[in-house]
């Protein structure tokens, strides 16, 4: 087994972290824009500012790179190429969209619709964010 090549992890992984980013800008700065501003009125509760979306843009960088280095660790066992990227990238959908998404979205009430169109977006977010930055990854 080689070793992991860090520097094509951090490459790969900043590509996958600026493919997520900017669908999750889509999705939750343009798409549902309006459904997030009414939920925090209808809580009470005070808008997230600027801190928070430099927060959200470097963790999601971290999972970017987060996704490539388990590429770069999975690949040895599934081998390298698309199909253990999609793996990878349908583990993390699940455990972040489907599972911990999901039920936040039920404690605040959001509808039924809005969360299958949530979780649709990260079925493609996810997967397109991932092979982009496990097609970079090459061992050393």
């Amino acid at each position: 087994m080689s070793k992991i090549n860090f520097g094509r992890v951090l490459l790969g992984g900043i590509v996958a972290g600026i493919v997520l980013n900017i669908g999750e800008f889509v999705l939750n700065g343009i798409i549902l824009g309006p459904h997030i501003e009414a939920d925090m009125k209808r809580m009470g509760l005070t808008p997230p500012g600027s801190g928070f979306a430099a927060l959200a843009v470097t963790l999601t960088f971290i999972f970017g790179i987060l996704a490539v280095l388990l590429y770069a660790m999975i690949r040895a066992r599934l081998g390298p190429g698309p199909k253990t990227a999609l793996i990878i990238a349908l583990i993390l959908w699940f455990c972040l969209y489907a599972y911990s998404g999901t039920i936040n979205m039920l404690l605040i009430n959001v509808p039924p619709k809005l969360i299958l169109m949530i979780l649709g977006w990260g079925l493609i977010e996810y997967p397109a964010g991932i092979l982009s930055g496990a097609a970079l990854y090459k061992e050393s």
